[in-house]
């Protein structure tokens, strides 16, 4: 009995480390981002102004004065791309998803898209989101 008590607690200050380690943004500069991040937001977002750009243990993160927010993986490839107020740039969304897009909801624009390792979900100005496959097959639509 005594042994799982000491496991629970074990476990709970593993859960405790990992939380702590991963709400602790640093507020870094623009230079300190990996030169894929800062290639890809130079021709993609060169005119707008950054916020705070920021660091963690998993990730970089920059946000704009305008409302647009990009994450990066620690070797500067986008994870997640926001733009509040704008759409997301036509050439960082793979074609097979901007031709679903655009066949399905014609008037629609792509407001915000993630990657991961599953796949992709694409957010629209309608308020659905859509998930994706690797494959780009679709997997679900959410409103």
């Amino acid at each position: 009995m005594k042994s799982i008590k000491v496991f629970i607690v074990l476990i709970a200050f593993v859960a405790m480390c990992f939380t702590a380690k991963a709400s602790k943004d640093q507020v870094i500069t623009y230079d300190q981002l990996p030169q894929a991040a800062k290639e890809l937001l130079k021709k993609h977002f060169s005119n707008k102004v950054p916020l705070i750009v920021t660091m963690d243990w998993d990730d970089y993160t920059i946000i704009y004065e305008s409302g647009e927010k990009v994450e990066f993986d620690k070797q500067g490839n986008w994870k997640e791309i926001e733009c509040k107020r704008s759409i997301v740039p036509q050439k960082l969304i793979p074609n097979q998803i901007k031709t679903h897009v655009k066949a399905t909801f014609p008037e629609a624009t792509i407001i915000g898209i993630d990657r991961n390792h599953l796949g992709y979900e694409v957010k629209l100005n309608n308020g659905l989101e859509i998930e994706y496959t690797l494959n780009f097959e679709m997997v679900s639509i959410d409103d």
